[in-house]
């Protein structure tokens, strides 16, 4: 559904997809997105170690902070829920907001993952790609025939110490059907390698941790007709997390503001409301199928902590970020032509307003400011768009082109912003892409893809006033922000053999007018203060080779294969360095037994070392202070699962079973090689997950 916007076959979208369906999602024991995509080659779910501070630092902060696709991330990467946009990711000092933690899916139906750009689908900030997670529907629960159904799941994971349950009941009657799904989950630190348990700086065991996350989703769908569907949709999640921040404490000698004591109390939520209107006639003449949302959309992250400091006053932090949207989704479908030369065109508009606040409060402010105060305006971010595509289908041949144009409008308030004068930024893109699919045979069917893609300046970048008069630094705005701009081709080919499937992949992607906060004048000094502002600054480009492979090599026993190799570089001032966010090379390989009612299975994950070479390149990870290399390593997960009775399963899953101490890279960069403290990044170790599910 994400390719194209259309049901369409994976096999038969002109670009890299996967699709992770909810029994996958149950089978693996995921308890978050980072999990869902733990040994996928080229998607990854950065979720530093939590050592931030009270006002420096947000290390670990933001939780899981977004997906990773191909090396670029944040707010790069498109992430929708019901094709609802998940709120931006937001990082001010030690405040950082992360996206993953907006995804529940404990209610996912599947979640989906495109490469490459997606603008010409969904507008801004499918630099790299989208994830999509869909939500359960009443049918995915009942069970054919059933008019009352539903389920109990319980689940424990040893790599947190959590429990997690989760009970939904469908029904359906004449023209109607409903489901009401909850959710909760109650854990605490994730479990690393580290072994030293000091409470101070040198620490290297994980923080302590106690967190809650409830969910709730509820549908009610209603046939007005036999071709017309109106639905209500309620989809709200809470996540509450408190921090004993051991590795913040200082070790002596102790200065006058060195930190005894720092506790932090996080909290994230999430509340959405849609309407939706389905039309669906085969024979409907002009239209065949539309589909109309309506919704809105209220999110927050409020985190707030307090330091006891040794002799200077003690001070806390209470940072806010809300984001509230309403918006307007169409979707229109029509099929003509005949049966040698046949066309699905889709085509619609989507419509959107946000209105983004922050607030920054607390006690004993930096030097120069006062508290509350606005790290940025708050502003009225307008996103409209209009897209038409045509699916051409000639036999074997298939041609995808498409086009879509937007336009984007940021409007601040200067009411309570002391941060310099507010501007308002507006612009227009022209988004088109082009998919083309030879089926010259099952075993040979060559595909291939040009896209281009962009992301608009969010508000904080465009008016962004900070001062800290003791460091010598302020932060402006830029009214003259450009939107990041991508181009992307990847030519491939699919085959299918006997029991035999492959693909194999290759990509370049290019990007310009990165947005980066940089230093444009002044020294830092009393003369001469530094002034920071974010700029239309690089380029970059991002190249690889992914190959997949799928073997079924009887009616039990299959084996799935796959390796993507990335390179990316950036390009500042003139001078090119490696972009650190792209992964080194991974392999995957798993073995599987299923039976229906028994199965097995045994993962291995490689992944290669991240050096300094030509082959694997990496920057310093500050000044000339030589970044940490990740050692390659290999892990090992084991799962099984056992259906008793038809109505029962029982699931298990071993990671890391051989206990492996290794780094993930997307985890583990930017620390120093010279930090003591690198331990403290280190994967789990060997951890057990188990569940079990009754259908009724």
């Amino acid at each position: 559904m994400t390719a194209t916007r259309t049901e369409r076959a994976a096999d038969d979208v002109p670009a890299s997809v996967t699709v992770v369906p909810a029994a996958e999602i149950e089978r693996s024991g995921a308890r978050d997105i980072k999990d869902v995509f733990r040994n996928e080659i080229d998607v990854t779910v950065r979720a530093a170690a939590t050592r931030f501070t009270a006002a420096g630092a947000a290390t670990g902060r933001a939780g899981n902070e977004g997906i990773n696709i191909r090396g670029l991330e944040g707010n790069q990467v498109l992430m929708l829920v019901d094709g609802i946009r998940v709120p931006n990711a937001f990082s001010f000092g030690s405040f950082a907001t992360g996206r993953g933690d907006f995804l529940n899916i404990d209610g996912a139906q599947s979640i989906e993952v495109l490469r490459g750009p997606a603008s010409t689908q969904y507008g801004s900030d499918g630099l790299a790609g989208v994830l999509s997670l869909r939500t359960l529907d009443p049918r995915d629960v009942l069970k054919a025939g059933q008019t009352l159904g539903g389920y109990a799941r319980l689940g424990y994971d040893t790599v947190d110490k959590s429990f997690s349950t989760s009970v939904a009941a469908a029904a359906r009657g004449a023209g109607w059907q409903g489901l009401l799904l909850a959710s909760l989950r109650r854990g605490h630190e994730t479990d690393n390698q580290g072994t030293n348990d000091a409470q101070n700086s040198t620490r290297t065991t994980p923080n302590p941790v106690d967190y809650s996350a409830p969910a709730l989703l509820g549908k009610v769908l209603y046939d007005v007709t036999p071709h017309h569907q109106i639905g209500f949709t309620l989809d709200a999640q809470r996540r509450s997390q408190t921090t004993e921040v051991y590795s913040a404490r200082a070790t002596p000698p102790l200065a006058g503001t060195s930190t005894l004591d720092l506790d932090t109390d996080d909290r994230l939520q999430r509340q959405r409301v849609s309407l939706e209107h389905r039309y669906a006639n085969p024979r409907g003449g002009w239209l065949q199928k539309a589909e109309t949302r309506l919704y809105t959309q209220a999110a927050e992250v409020r985190q707030f902590a307090a330091e006891d400091r040794n002799t200077s006053p003690d001070r806390t932090r209470d940072n806010l970020y809300t984001q509230n949207v309403l918006g307007l989704s169409s979707q229109f479908e029509s099929n003509f032509g005949s049966a040698d030369l046949a066309h699905r065109l889709s085509y619609g508009v989507d419509l959107s307003r946000s209105t983004l606040t922050g607030v920054r409060s607390g006690t004993v402010p930096p030097p120069g400011e006062t508290y509350p105060t606005l790290p940025f305006p708050d502003t009225r971010y307008t996103l409209a768009g209009v897209f038409v595509q045509d699916e051409i289908e000639a036999g074997v041949f298939s041609l995808i082109p498409g086009l879509r144009l937007d336009q984007y409008k940021l409007v601040p308030s200067a009411d309570g912003y002391a941060g310099g004068a507010v501007v308002t930024l507006s612009d227009r893109a022209a988004t088109p892409r082009l998919g083309v699919m030879l089926r010259l045979d099952p075993g040979f069917a060559p595909y291939g893809q040009w896209a281009k893609g962009f992301r608009a300046p969010t508000p904080d970048q465009v008016n962004n006033g900070f001062t800290n008069l003791a460091a010598f630094y302020r932060s402006i705005g830029n009214p003259n922000l450009k939107a990041e701009r991508a181009e992307s081709v990847e030519v491939g080919v699919r085959g299918k053999r006997g029991a035999v499937r492959w693909q194999v992949a290759a990509f370049d992607n290019r990007y310009r007018d990165f947005i980066s906060q940089e230093q444009v004048s002044g020294a830092g000094t009393v003369a001469s203060q530094a002034v920071f502002q974010f700029v239309n600054l690089g380029r970059a480009r991002i190249r690889g080779i992914e190959l997949r492979g799928e073997w079924q090599l009887d009616t039990r026993w299959s084996v799935k294969a796959g390796s993507a190799l990335v390179r990316g570089y950036v390009e500042r001032n003139g001078v090119i360095a490696p972009l650190d966010s792209v992964e080194p090379l991974r392999t995957v390989l798993s073995l599987r037994y299923d039976t229906g009612s028994l199965g097995y299975s045994a993962t291995a994950l490689h992944a290669q070392g991240k050096g300094a070479d030509r082959a694997n390149p990496i920057r310093t990870a500050t000044g000339t202070t030589p970044a940490f290399v990740t050692p390659a390593s290999t892990v090992l997960d084991l799962a099984a699962y056992w259906r008793p009775l038809p109505s029962l399963s029982l699931h298990a899953n071993l990671r890391n079973a051989l206990d492996q101490t290794y780094w993930r890279w997307s985890d583990v960069r930017g620390v120093a090689d010279n930090s003591t403290v690198k331990d403290a990044y280190t994967a789990p170790g060997r951890s057990l997950q188990v569940s079990a599910r009754y259908e009724f």
